[in-house]
C-alpha cells in the first residue's frame, strides 16, 4: 500500500432543514390552528482515529466529503429527520489544520479519539413556533442554517518510542531488522528505505517498544534536498533518538564528517529536536578490525564534543544490541516513572514537544512554499532581485500589484 502522510481535503457538514409552515385541516374543524414542524439538523462531520490504517492513502484521490442534510420539516408538528453524521476514518497520529489559518484544530493520538471538524446547520423553525395569543395563524417559518464548510489539511505522524537518524546506507534497516520483527528493505546501496517504518522491540515478555526507521538524510536535506527531511517530522513524538553512524563506509570517507552531517541537518530543521535525548550507535563494527575501534569511536567522539551515551555493534551480527535495546527500555521506564512523579519535567517536556511541533510545521510549510515558487518559474524569493525592477515599474498603491518573473 502506498504511503501517503499528508493531504488536503474539504468537508462540508450538511444544512439544516426548513421549517414548515401548515395548519391543520380536520373534518367539524374549521380554523384549525398552525402544525408545521421543524426541520431536521444538519449532519457533522468526525475523524476518528483508527489504530488499523497507517497511511491516508485513502484521501488522495476523494478530497470532498459532505455531510447528510437534515430534512424539512412537515405537517402535523412532524419534526425533519436530522441528518447522518460522516465519520472519517485516519490513523492514530494524525493531525487536523484548518488550511486557512494554519490553526491546529486537534491531534489524535489514542485510537478511538473522536473529533468534530465541521459542525451541522441548525434546524429551521415551523410556523407552530411562532403561534402566540396575538398571532393564532403564523405564516413565518425559518431556513436552516447552512452547515460549516472547512479545506482541512491532514498530517500523519507515526507513533514511536524511538526513532532512528543517519546517513542512507547507515544500517537503520538492518539494525530495526535485527532486534525486532519488522522486514523493511535491504539493500547494499543507499536510499534503500524510502518510506518509514516501524517495528515492535520485545525486550521481556511482557516489556516493548516501537522503533521507527525513517529515509536517510543527506548533506543539504535542511534544504529540501532528498527525502528525509519531509520524515524528520515523524520523530517530533519520539521519546528517544539513535543516531547510528557507519564506521567503515564504502567510499572511504570520514565517519567523522559522516555524524556532523547529521547533526547539522537535525539542528537546522529544528533546534528543539537537536535538544531531544539522542544516543550515538556505531554500526558495522564488524567491518573493522577490532583494534581499530577504539581509535575510530575517540575519532568520532571528539569531533561531535560527544558526552552522551555511545553504544558500539554490528547489527548484521547482531553484536552488542541486544545491551543497547535493554538500556533504551531502561530509560523509557524511568522516563515514565519520572513524569508520573515530577510535575515539572513533565511541564518542560510538554513545553519541547509543542516546539518541535511548530518548528517542523513551520519548516515544512516553507518547504511546500519553495516548491510553489518552483513550480510558478522562480526558483526562490531571492531571484527577484533589484536588477528586475526599476522605478518606472512601481505601481500606485490603489493600482494592481505586478510581480515579474523571469523566465
Amino acid at each position: 500500500m502506498k504511503f501517503v502522510d499528508e493531504v488536503s481535503i474539504r468537508v462540508k457538514a450538511g444544512d439544516g432543514g426548513n421549517g414548515c409552515m401548515s395548519f391543520r385541516r380536520e373534518k367539524f374543524i374549521e380554523n384549525g390552528g398552525p402544525n408545521g414542524g421543524d426541520g431536521g439538523d444538519g449532519g457533522s462531520i468526525y475523524m476518528m482515529a483508527d489504530e488499523n490504517l497507517n497511511t491516508l492513502v485513502d484521501y488522495r484521490y476523494t478530497r470532498h466529503f459532505d455531510a447528510e442534510r437534515g430534512s424539512n420539516g412537515g405537517s402535523t408538528d412532524c419534526t425533519g429527520k436530522k441528518g447522518e453524521d460522516l465519520v472519517l476514518r485516519v490513523p492514530v497520529g494524525t493531525t487536523i489544520i484548518d488550511s486557512a489559518t494554519q490553526e491546529v484544530i486537534g491531534d489524535l493520538t489514542k485510537a478511538g479519539q473522536k473529533l468534530m471538524v465541521v459542525q451541522g446547520g441548525w434546524h429551521g423553525l415551523g410556523n407552530t413556533r411562532f403561534k402566540s395569543s396575538t398571532n393564532r395563524a403564523p405564516r413565518q417559518t425559518t431556513p436552516g442554517k447552512p452547515g460549516e464548510q472547512r479545506d482541512l489539511k491532514l498530517e500523519m505522524k507515526v507513533l514511536a518510542d524511538v526513532g532512528l537518524l543517519g546517513l542512507p546506507n547507515a544500517g537503520k534497516s538492518t539494525f530495526i531488522r535485527s532486534v525486532s520483527a519488522a522486514k523493511p528493505k535491504v539493500a547494499d546501496y543507499p536510499f534503500t528505505t524510502l518510506v518509514p517504518n516501524l517495528g515492535v522491540v520485545s525486550v521481556d515478555r511482557w516489556k516493548s517498544f516501537v522503533v521507527a526507521d525513517i529515509p536517510g538524510l543527506i548533506e543539504g536535506a535542511s534544504d529540501g534536498a532528498g527525502l528525509g527531511i519531509r520524515f524528520l517530522k515523524h520523530l517530533s513524538r519520539t521519546r528517544l533518538l539513535l543516531h547510528l553512524v557507519d564506521m567503515a563506509p564504502l567510499d572511504d570517507t570520514s565517519a567523522a564528517d559522516a555524524a556532523e552531517v547529521i547533526v547539522s541537518e537535525l539542528t537546522k530543521f529544528s533546534p528543539a529536536l537537536a535538544e531531544r535525548d539522542r544516543w550515538l550507535v556505531l554500526n558495522k563494527c564488524d567491518q573493522i578490525l577490532e583494534e581499530e575501534h577504539e581509535e575510530r569511536v575517540k575519532e568520532i567522539v571528539d569531533r561531535l564534543e560527544w558526552e552522551g551515551p555511545v553504544y558500539v555493534i554490528s547489527a548484521i551480527a547482531k553484536e552488542g544490541t541486544e545491551r543497547l535495546t535493554r538500556d533504551i527500555m531502561r530509560y523509557l521506564e524511568d522516563r515514565a516513572d519520572r513524569l508520573a512523579a515530577d510535575p515539572v519535567f513533565k511541564a518542560e517536556l510538554a513545553e519541547l514537544d509543542q516546539q518541535i511541533e511548530d518548528e517542523a510545521r513551520a519548516q515544512l510549510q516553507a518547504l511546500d512554499d519553495q516548491r510553489a515558487l518552483r513550480r510558478s518559474g522562480v526558483k526562490s524569493v531571492h531571484d527577484i532581485g533589484d536588477d528586475d525592477w526599476d522605478e518606472e515599474d512601481v505601481d500606485d498603491e490603489d493600482g494592481p500589484e505586478i510581480i515579474y518573473v523571469r523566465d
